[in-house]
């Protein structure tokens, strides 16, 4: 007899848990803190990788759907040299393992393949708290509560369920990315919009580099990072967006503008996002009646695969539940022992080390020595 799942977490983990539960019959319920669906823009483009995403999306029997959101053309990738120089430009043909979608349009997706009612909108978690005998209490923030048996915390980077099973919390990482958007790029940005091509632009350099993604239309949105500390960010008046753009612009000086109008040119005011990490290799011991997926068990700096992690974990606990109905422990050591490694050796590139940004190899010719020994 399956137990009814208790999930705290909407993302893209938590749905993917709940989609694989209800596909093997298992009463499931997500409680998630925002009002509505659509309550925020959900993000950029993701690469739904072949080796994790996609297994997490064949297990939930939405492949079809999958392909039928995917966006064409947007595997392409070029690598510039902050002088303009193009050191690498791969076309997409189809045959990658990496196709891009927009993350708002994968949301959308499965909750369309949950019954109604799935989802719980607007119960943001205030606190959990162990009632002995693998059991949960859950208490939100309109003061009530819900009682569980089997409760997943889907809850990101500050997880209120983490808490129940480790005293680890996220560390500013020491690197922020910086966000802008470009609309209508290929008419009003014209030589942006060449630099990034079709799909995605990489311009590294040690300390700094530039990320932008062509998502739907001519939008191009752009992620600066920068190796600094949190209180060179919070120095920066992040309310006056001509002043901000400035200072983030001038740590590029020197490099061609197609590449600094991505920076100076935004359409939207410039969006500081501090990167958070839980300690390298975080696990816990097990705790009756409660696991963690995704980012609140196993939060790491953006490296192209916390999404495909989370929807990993979320099918593989889904499978793991389904195939141990009549004991919810032995599914959750199953389902722990194999996500600890992953997520562990998630910041390597086949075994080898992923460049810090602040490497004097963290540069054009040292990503594409590490693209290049990925695809070996």
């Amino acid at each position: 007899m399956h137990v009814p799942v208790t999930i705290i977490g909407a993302g893209l983990g938590g749905l993917i848990l709940a989609r694989v539960l209800h596909v093997h019959g298992i009463p499931v319920t997500v409680y998630e803190a925002e009002s509505s669906p659509t309550v925020r823009t959900q993000g950029g483009m993701l690469d739904i990788h072949d080796y994790n995403g996609q297994l997490a999306l064949k297990s939930a029997g939405l492949m079809d759907e999958f392909h039928a959101i995917v966006m064409k053309g947007r595997q392409a990738l070029r690598v510039l040299d902050r002088d303009g120089t193009v050191l690498l430009d791969k076309a997409d043909d189809g045959t990658g393992g990496r196709p891009e979608v927009q993350r708002g349009d994968l949301r959308r997706m499965l909750l369309d393949s949950l019954p109604a009612g799935t989802v719980r909108w607007g119960h943001k978690v205030s606190s959990t708290r162990a009632l002995g005998k693998g059991r949960h209490e859950v208490t939100f923030a309109d003061g009530s509560t819900v009682e569980t048996r089997l409760l997943v915390g889907a809850d990101g980077a500050w997880s209120r369920v983490r808490p129940l099973l480790t005293t680890a919390t996220p560390e500013y990482a020491g690197t922020s990315s910086v966000e802008t958007y470009l609309f209508d790029a290929d008419s009003r940005h014209p030589a942006a919009a060449q630099a990034v091509g079709g799909g995605m632009l990489m311009a590294p350099s040690p300390g700094k580099e530039i990320f932008a993604h062509r998502e739907s239309g001519d939008t191009l949105h752009t992620y600066v990072v920068l190796a600094r500390p949190q209180d060179w960010f919070a120095a920066i008046d992040f309310t006056d967006p001509a002043a901000a753009t400035a200072r983030i612009a001038r740590e590029f000086d020197g490099w061609v503008p197609e590449l600094t109008a991505l920076i100076t040119d935004g359409d939207t005011a410039p969006v500081w996002r501090p990167q958070y990490a839980l300690p390298a290799g975080h696990r816990w011991d097990r705790v009756p009646g409660v696991t963690l997926i995704g980012d609140a068990a196993h939060l790491a700096p953006p490296n192209g695969d916390g999404a495909n992690l989370a929807m990993l974990d979320g099918a593989e606990l889904g499978q793991a539940l389904a195939a141990h109905p009549d004991d919810i422990e032995a599914a959750l050591t199953e389902y722990e022992q194999a996500m600890f490694p992953r997520s562990a050796d998630a910041a390597t590139f086949e075994g080898g080390a992923v460049v810090g940004i602040d490497s004097e190899h963290n540069t054009a010719q040292g990503l594409i020595n590490m693209i290049t020994e990925k695809d070996q």
